[in-house]
Parts: structure tokens; sequence; C-alpha cells
């Protein structure tokens, strides 16, 4: 493996860890000691990664990375590739990186923060996109379906919807998301 490969899987695992804690804590009581230990790394190699504990948890908290991946395919086939891309993420790297909306903390400013990069980063951006009236509405269902497909996948773990292929789910369920993206469905 390539140093910078290394270093991007590194990156990320610290990533994931520090997603794990802050879905189970306060952002107060996660120190880089607590991160470092869940990713198998040091703590300094999080500074040198990252800079600090406020940088680390700020991108963390940032939805923009996982919104282009998610966003990135023509309005008519959006549904579809939406869902794939849920779909995928799990079967991949083991998480969706959107689900963690759902274990924002329900109180403090970090919850805050996190619900507010979510409707900007994800919701509004995706409503901008749509044409129509009721944009901001459709775009929030749409988001809605997809954390609900995340969640029955992910976490409560159907049978059935995991032993189906993401091709098979995405062709089924595709189609419900993308109501919410055409005017007038």
């Amino acid at each position: 493996m390539s140093a910078r490969r290394d270093a991007e899987a590194t990156k990320e695992a610290i990533l994931k860890a520090a997603r794990h804690l802050l879905a189970r804590h306060a952002h107060g009581d996660i120190t880089l000691k607590a991160v470092a230990e869940r990713a198998g790394v040091s703590p300094p190699l999080i500074v040198k990664y990252f800079g600090n504990k406020d940088a680390l948890f700020a991108r963390v908290m940032s939805f923009d990375t996982d919104a282009d991946a998610l966003l990135d395919a023509p309005l008519a086939g959006l549904g579809r590739h939406m869902v794939r891309h849920v779909l995928t993420g799990r079967r991949e790297r083991g998480a969706d990186p959107l689900l963690r909306i759902a274990f924002a903390p329900q109180h403090g400013d970090h919850g805050d923060v996190l619900r507010a990069d979510f409707r900007a980063q994800v919701t509004e951006r995706l409503a901008a996109r749509l044409t129509g009236s009721g944009a901001g509405l459709r775009a929030e269902l749409a988001v809605a379906a997809l954390v609900g497909l995340g969640v029955m996948y992910g976490i409560a773990r159907g049978p059935d919807l995991r032993g189906a292929g993401p091709d098979t789910l995405a062709d089924r369920y595709g189609p419900l998301v993308q109501a919410q993206l055409t005017p007038g469905a």
C-alpha cells in the first residue's frame, strides 16, 4: 500500500472513530486519546492530520463531501443514484455517513451544528436542484426516505433488505425517492 493510500486510510479510521464516539457521547466528553484508541493510532497523529480536536469534529460534523457523492447524478436518475449510494456506502464502508444525523446529540451546540450542517449541505442543496413548487418539502421527504432506508438496512438489519443486491433495491426504492424529486409526481 502506498504511503498516500495508507495516510488516507488512517484519516478515514480517525474520522470513523470520531463519528462513532460523537454518536454516543457529548463532544465535551470525548478526548483525542479516546478517538486515537478507537482508531488504533496515536493522539499526535490525529493532531498531525487534523490540527486539534475542534478541527477534527468540524470535519466530522460536515456533510459536504458526502453530499457531493450523494447528489452526483442527473436529476432524472437521482433517486436511484441516491438509494444506491446509501446502500453501497453501508456495504463498502460499513456505514452511511448521512446516517450520523440520526445520532445527532439532541441537546447542545454540537447537535445544533450537526443538524444545521445537514440541512445546509444535504437537504437545502438538494432542494436548490429541484424545480417546481414545494422543493424544500420534497427534498426533506426524499432525504427522509433515504435515512429510513439506511436505518432499516444498517441499524435494524432487515434480513430480506440486506439479502437483496444494491441494484435490486435501487430499482425498487429509487422510484419512491424520485417521486419527491420530480414536480407533480
